[in-house]
């Protein structure tokens, strides 16, 4: 018969996602949006801050960069990007000055030459020029730092603006919330939770297998188990994660598996007990119940040898399959098994194969009477014999 291979599972349903939501900003708790159990969405405000002081910061910081924006001329509604240092008013006026200066000085040193203006004039055009020339490089030096202040600004009014917008914290997350920690008018500071909120779909069981099983155990393979709020009914997942090591003091390695939960109704926290589908086995031996009898926790087969002689046989059994029970290891598959009154049989007893008139050979070693008990053996007055093959020993 074809053997659907399974492995046991036994661990707890979990929650991918459990975040705790922290506040990032000191303030006044003004309301509180949420209670335990309610259903939240990533993005949906849980708590209010108070604003007033964070808006405050804000429009102080605002102010700050609209101030170094003017001096460098930029145009918000327009290019953000500050302009180059020639287009800056004070760099261009004294880009201007120093033009002038250095005009002024060549014509005195023209003139000069020709004896129409004194050294002295000439000279005072030169230092012009050189006052002139240290005036640009100041601009110069005035408009760099503006624009370095520039960036520091733009990032103090990008912090206030956040710290503004965080006045209202948020779910990171879609779930329900499972605790609250605030209320209205408390004073919190940055860092001090406020609600922990649990993911609810999907869920993920987890648990531990035996090292024997690392061979089969893949991610992709179906899994079912049970809980006990609702018995009876069944639940489905698949293995997602397989850890790499085993925990050398349990000799189990961790196996991780998601579980659709849409409806809502298992809970992180709960025992689940089930099964991993491994692998399909084909041809395995097996034989019906009825020829299998099991004693004291051994079990065995009754083997009909040729002349009608009886072999009592032990047998290593597998799983069970309806009325079909996997023979791990005992026998060959082509051998004939009796598979009714197996707790009159006995080894050495010589029997009849047949219809109702056979019946348990008087003058055999074994007599009629052997003890033990049977495992799904049927009653009546007549043997029936049960040809194995090599393809499971149907009956």
């Amino acid at each position: 018969m074809p053997v659907q291979r399974q492995v046991d599972l036994a661990g707890t349903l979990l929650s991918p996602d459990q975040p705790k939501v922290s506040s990032e900003v000191d303030g006044v708790v003004r309301e509180v949006l949420v209670e335990i159990g309610s259903e939240v969405k990533a993005g949906d405000p849980l708590v209010r801050i108070e604003p007033r002081e964070l808006q405050y910061a804000f429009e102080r910081a605002e102010s700050a960069l609209r101030q170094v924006e003017a001096q460098l001329g930029i145009d918000r509604s327009q290019d953000r990007q500050p302009p180059p240092d020639e287009h800056v008013a004070s760099v261009r006026q004294a880009l201007a000055n120093r033009d002038d200066a250095n005009a002024a000085w060549a014509r005195a040193q023209q003139l000069n030459s020709r004896g129409l203006v004194s050294a002295v004039d000439r000279d005072t055009a030169e230092t012009r020029l050189k006052v002139t020339e240290a005036n640009y490089q100041a601009a110069l030096d005035t408009v760099h730092a503006q624009k370095a202040s520039l960036q520091d600004r733009r990032a103090s009014f990008e912090l206030a603006q956040k710290k503004l917008s965080d006045a209202a914290i948020k779910a990171p997350i879609s779930g329900i919330v499972s605790e609250r920690t605030v209320q209205a008018g408390e004073f919190i500071r940055a860092t001090a939770p406020v609600a922990t909120i649990v993911q609810m779909n999907p869920l993920k069981l987890k648990t531990a297998v035996q090292e024997k099983f690392a061979a089969v155990i893949k991610p992709g393979q179906a899994v079912t188990f049970i809980v006990e709020a609702f018995p009876g009914e069944t639940f489905k997942g698949k293995i997602a994660y397989v850890s790499p090591a085993v925990d050398q003091t349990t000799r189990t390695f961790a196996v991780e598996a998601l579980v659709n939960n849409d409806d809502h109704r298992l809970k992180p926290g709960f025992f689940a007990k089930g099964t991993a589908t491994t692998k399909l086995d084909e041809n395995v031996m097996a034989l019906t119940e009825d020829a299998v009898s099991t004693f004291a926790g051994v079990s065995s087969v009754y083997v009909i040898e040729d002349g009608g002689k009886v072999k009592q046989q032990t047998v290593a059994l597998g799983i069970q399959q309806g009325k079909l029970i996997e023979i791990v290891d005992g026998i060959k598959g082509t051998e004939t098994f009796a598979s009714s009154n197996l707790n009159q049989l006995a080894t050495g007893m010589t029997i009849r194969v047949g219809g109702a008139d056979a019946a348990p050979d008087a003058a055999s070693d074994g007599g009629a009477g052997a003890p033990g008990g049977r495992r799904g053996g049927r009653g009546g007055d007549g043997q029936r014999g049960s040809r194995g093959n090599g393809q499971g020993g149907r009956q």
